[in-house]
């Protein structure tokens, strides 16, 4: 396992080793006790989640502000770029966000702490992602950062208008947003 630093020290890139030969390829997309020796990851996991969307599908960016959420997130199929935001008003990178490409060739896994808001936005045809949670998900303390908040200038490799969901299309600016202490 390579455990990859990003600009916020919390968020962490992994890339399993993968063991392949000409029948094909065999990787642990999660080992409890490598992912808390290797990459500081000690959390319990509770949910597993699967999504499949199509190309230019932007899904956040999501949080939750109770049960607050961390995230293991991996696109078994296809390609997305991933982005984490930064919502603990106490951090010296709140407002910052980490954003990376996750795709099932480069086997890539993002770990996202619970304080982060969360999304997505699909390059490929379409993209299969999967993610584990460390709290279940809860619809009453959900909530939803506009993913073209401009004072977050998330780079979003674009192609034209993303297609988003009504509750994505009406999130709110990151200054008006319900953060953690």
């Amino acid at each position: 396992m390579n455990v990859i630093a990003t600009e916020i020290p919390e968020v962490r890139i992994i890339e399993p080793a993968v063991f392949g030969d000409e029948r094909g390829f065999l990787f642990e997309s999660y080992n409890a006790r490598d992912f808390a020796e290797q990459a500081g990851i000690a959390q319990t996991f509770v949910q597993d989640n699967h999504s499949r969307s199509a190309r230019h599908v932007l899904r956040g960016l999501h949080y939750q502000v109770k049960q607050a959420q961390g995230k293991l997130v991996r696109a078994i199929a296809g390609e997305i770029f991933d982005v984490a935001v930064d919502c603990r008003r106490s951090s010296p990178s709140f407002g910052r966000h980490v954003a990376t490409r996750l795709s099932a060739e480069n086997r890539r896994i993002l770990w996202i702490p619970p304080g982060f808001a969360h999304g997505f936005l699909v390059l490929s045809e379409y993209a299969e992602v999967c993610y584990k949670t460390t709290d279940f998900w809860s619809a009453q303390h959900e909530r939803c950062i506009a993913w073209n908040d401009p004072d977050l200038a998330i780079p979003w490799p674009l192609e034209g208008e993303p297609v988003v969901s009504r509750k994505d299309a009406c999130g709110v600016a990151f200054r008006n947003a319900e953060v953690f202490a």
